[in-house]
């Protein structure tokens, strides 16, 4: 568990008498799990170890991966607090898709679904807890939340609104128990397609509703046209007041007018279809550029890092490799088919990100239908073999970092940046690779492992081991330039979309 520490000595503890409580503005995410009495019911020992599971596997490392700090553990939920209203909300989002893949194996009865409330307040700091109405609204917001789901308050959407790949669904202002006055709540969607679709489906129930509201007042008034005596309404039709069109009630022909004109239409729509067809499919697919690798032997690993151990020799067999990682005109391609999971945001000729390793495969599997070629993820052994380009330096130019060769937050780039630059922008490796270290982290193949005991060293992917997470390579325009080194290996949760994670093609002879 993380401590709260008092903010000018360092140290743990509370403030000399007389002397006020230090205060601080801060992201609280405050989590709980949904069902806990009835979980416990059903399996006391099992549920408590699970919890106790998931608390030191998922939640205490994700809340320090997003440099929060853990403020509290309270049996079935977690108070956390971060200095970045943004990284508390991806906190949030990676907590809540992770158990989305540990949940997916276990009877639907008894899964574990945490409700998660984020707020921006000014909170009071004590060793080993944190108050306020800062706490206490984004303990409402967990509240009202659903399974599954994380709630932020308007304080903390005017603060990420620009700044991440998500969606957001305004749910208005809401009074929330023991607090004055109403809380502006969003419901966050984790990405911006998520949104959209919930917009139309939205639209769509009301376009409905609409619809029926003017069928009945239609029927309401043909009723009342048909209840009338027959004298009576020839009456109204000679009124003088009335105007001239109505003088002359609709005659009953008038719908077989109207839908005359359907037999016409029909051929058009039907000839429209049966023109798409004249083009190959494979022909409107973006492919991504490739580059034939000669394979070779060579040495695999480093000392810099104990996943990075042992050291040893692999050879790798020809292959192609993507020129560059797939780009978000590329990957909309997919998305545009039906074929990946979201529609990615930016320009055309950045890396797409916010894929998650199951997202990439999508991808691979839907172009190596579409152009019949053998497109797939680059296995851990391949993407270290083409990021050196032959050379077994710290980094393939050398073994000090020079700017101009990497896309990485000391390397000259701007880590402030919602996206990474275009691809292509920085030098080639000997192979004539791009960004093959900083731009995006790029998914492989392979599952993980902590270290390379037992690795296979023909090349080939080495399965088994921790599937749940995959290897990611390459490091981001967010990370120091120790991550664009070519052996540095690191792992995230299969199903998890983060923003910073994309990935390049192989293609097998």
């Amino acid at each position: 568990m993380g401590e709260i520490r008092d903010f000018r000595s360092g140290k743990p503890g509370k403030p000399p008498p007389g002397e006020a409580m230090p205060r601080r503005l801060a992201a609280i995410v405050a989590g709980d799990i949904a069902g806990y009495s009835r979980l416990m019911q059903l399996d006391e020992e099992g549920t408590h170890n699970r919890v106790k599971r998931l608390e030191r596997d998922l939640v205490e490392p994700t809340i320090a991966e997003h440099h929060g700090k853990l403020v509290k553990t309270t049996g079935d939920g977690f108070i956390a607090m971060f200095d970045s209203p943004v990284e508390a909300v991806r906190c949030s989002i990676v907590i809540q898709q992770n158990m989305i893949g540990r949940n997916a194996a276990i009877a639907r009865d008894r899964w574990i679904e945490y409700r998660i409330g984020v707020n921006l307040g000014d909170v009071i700091i004590e060793a080993d807890d944190i108050f306020g109405d800062g706490v206490n609204v984004a303990s409402r917001l967990e509240g009202i939340a659903a399974p599954g789901e994380v709630f932020i308050s308007g304080g903390i959407y005017e603060q990420i609104k620009h700044k991440m790949v998500c969606g957001y669904e305004s749910l208005g202002d809401k009074k929330v128990k023991n607090i004055t006055d109403p809380v502006r709540v969003y419901r966050v969607l984790p990405d911006a397609a998520a949104y959209q679709r919930t917009r139309r489906r939205r639209e769509s129930i009301l376009l409905t509703l609409l619809g029926l509201a003017i069928a009945i007042i239609a029927a309401g008034a043909l009723w009342y046209m048909l209840a009338q005596p027959r004298g009576k309404l020839s009456e109204v039709a000679r009124a003088p007041s009335a105007p001239p069109a109505a003088q002359q009630p609709a005659p009953s022909p008038a719908p077989a007018q109207t839908a005359s004109p359907a037999p016409s239409i029909a051929p058009t729509q039907q000839t429209s279809p049966q023109a798409a067809p004249s083009t190959s499919p494979a022909a409107s697919v973006p492919e991504p550029e490739t580059i034939a690798l000669q394979g070779g032997s060579f040495s695999m690993g480093s000392n810099d890092d104990p996943s990075e151990r042992p050291i040893r020799r692999v050879t790798v067999k020809s292959f192609a490799m993507g020129k560059y990682p797939v780009t978000v005109r590329e990957w909309n391609a997919c998305a545009a088919a039906k074929a990946c999971g979201f529609t990615a945001t930016g320009k055309d000729d950045v890396p797409v990100t916010n894929v998650s390793w199951s997202d990439a495969k999508q991808y691979v599997a839907w172009l190596a239908e579409r152009t019949g070629k053998a497109y797939r993820l680059p296995n851990e052994a391949e993407w270290e073999y083409a990021a050196r380009g032959g050379t077994q330096s710290k980094y393939w130019w050398g073994d000090q970092m020079q700017p101009g060769n990497a896309g990485c937050k000391d390397c000259g780039g701007d880590s402030a940046a919602e996206q990474p630059v275009k691809v292509g922008s920085f030098k080639a490796n000997p192979f004539g690779l791009y960004d093959m270290g900083g731009g995006v982290d790029q998914w492989v193949e392979d599952c993980w492992h902590r270290n390379y005991q037992g690795a296979p060293a023909d090349g080939a992917v080495w399965s088994g081991g921790d599937c749940t997470s995959h290897v990611i390579r390459s490091g981001s325009w967010k990370n120091d330039a120790r991550y664009v080194r070519p052996a540095n290996r690191d792992n995230y949760d299969t199903n998890v979309r983060y923003p910073t994670h994309g990935f390049r093609v192989a293609l097998s002879p």
